[in-house]
């Protein structure tokens, strides 16, 4: 299927790795040129390396920390004129409310939704001026599934859906798509760390963490690259009349109760 999305650029925040790395090798494989934007220049690296052994687009990649505002005005200067942003930064802290310190709550806050909004609003600007563009926001699923063990993601990834839909019910007029992805349990580094600590505190042992996927629908969590998948279709063509929404990715789970 063609996807409409050669020759394009984008930006993906989080790149380096997980899922944030699966959307750039997605879009690379569609034809985008690529800007990454990580806090580990040597990951960065070694996803780009990667990248080019398959495909050949152009990638630049960028060492910023975007609990910084001046990388994230950094950033956005440096990638003016891109066709889709890809917000995937912003991995919060977990725990429940006893462990959410104030700390916690500000890191959590300040990356995965103030950096977000700051450079969704900059780069959203420009595309409007261009009367072309899309912006998308990778979430999570207990932003529609409250889990009081990621308290501070529940909170962060919330507010996120709320500004995606109300965001993208007002930026077609401007030629501007804004869409919303939640990946439900997607085995990256970070979930198998989620998982190790819920099964110590449950069991006393993490090595059993392989064990808590067992109920899930499909009796494993998504690869990063289904999610990818989604994503990537969300910013083509293909979805040229979505905008204002969450799209769900979870293999059933938002069906069931609590699993974790």
């Amino acid at each position: 299927m063609d996807l409409g999305l050669n020759g394009r650029t984008a930006l993906v925040t989080g790149g380096s790795k997980g899922i944030g790395a699966a959307i750039a090798f997605r879009l690379a494989e569609a034809g985008c040129n690529l800007h990454l934007c990580a806090r580990s220049a040597a990951e960065l690296e070694a996803t780009r390396s990667a990248i080019r052994t398959r495909h050949n687009v152009s990638i630049e990649i960028h060492a910023l920390d975007l609990l910084k505002s001046r990388a994230v005005e950094e950033l956005a200067r440096r990638c003016e004129g891109v066709d889709i942003l890809c917000n995937n930064a912003g991995a919060t802290p977990t725990g429940p409310i006893e462990e959410a310190t104030e700390q916690k709550w500000r890191e959590g806050l300040e990356l995965k939704v103030l950096a977000t909004v700051l450079l969704t609003r900059a780069i959203y600007l420009e595309m409007a001026k261009r009367r072309r563009g899309v912006i998308i926001n990778v979430i999570g699923n207990c932003g529609e599934r409250p889990d009081p063990d990621i308290i501070v993601a529940t909170v962060t990834n919330t507010g996120l859906m709320g500004f995606t839909k109300a965001l993208g019910s007002v930026s077609p007029r401007k030629g501007v798509r804004v869409v919303g992805v939640n990946p439900g349990p997607t085995a990256t580094e970070r979930l198998v760390m989620l998982m190790k600590k819920k099964a110590k505190d449950r069991t006393g042992d993490e090595s059993r963490w392989a064990d808590l996927a067992k109920p899930l629908p499909m009796g494993r969590p998504a690869t990063p690259e289904e999610v990818a998948d989604l994503c990537v279709f969300a910013a083509s063509d293909r979805a040229s009349y979505i905008s204002g929404v969450v799209l769900t990715v979870d293999g059933g789970v938002g069906a069931m109760g609590n699993l974790f």
